[in-house]
């Protein structure tokens, strides 16, 4: 994955995407509804209890269900989802190295 270091807390959900089956889509669909990626495996067992959809037909069912939509208006998988936070934390860290050396430099032109 060319170098990107995935949160523990979003590892479960590449986890059960790999192991359900899931698109980028219905990965964010559940996370939005709240869904658990470690309770997958009660809910996929459609193979044991047939009257059961499969996961990730239910996934979609519920998240039409609950917001009116077949899918969300943007869908960002997890690897760009890491790579925007990335993005946003080193913006962040930029900015307040600017206002330290601001402050600092500031200071100095103060005390002369």
């Amino acid at each position: 994955m060319s170098g990107i270091r995935i949160p523990a807390d979003l590892q479960p959900w590449v986890d059960a995407r790999k192991r359900f089956h899931l698109s980028d889509a219905q990965v964010q669909m559940a996370r939005e509804l709240g869904l658990n990626p470690k309770k997958f495996g009660g809910l996929a067992n459609h193979r044991q209890e047939p009257w059961k959809l499969p996961l990730p037909q239910y996934i979609e069912h519920l998240y039409f269900k609950h917001f009116g939509k077949q899918k969300p208006d943007i869908v960002i998988s997890i690897e760009e989802r890491v790579r925007q936070i990335a993005a946003k934390k080193l913006a962040r860290r930029e900015a307040k190295r600017e206002r330290q050396i601001q402050v600092t430099t500031d200071r100095e032109h103060s005390d002369s």
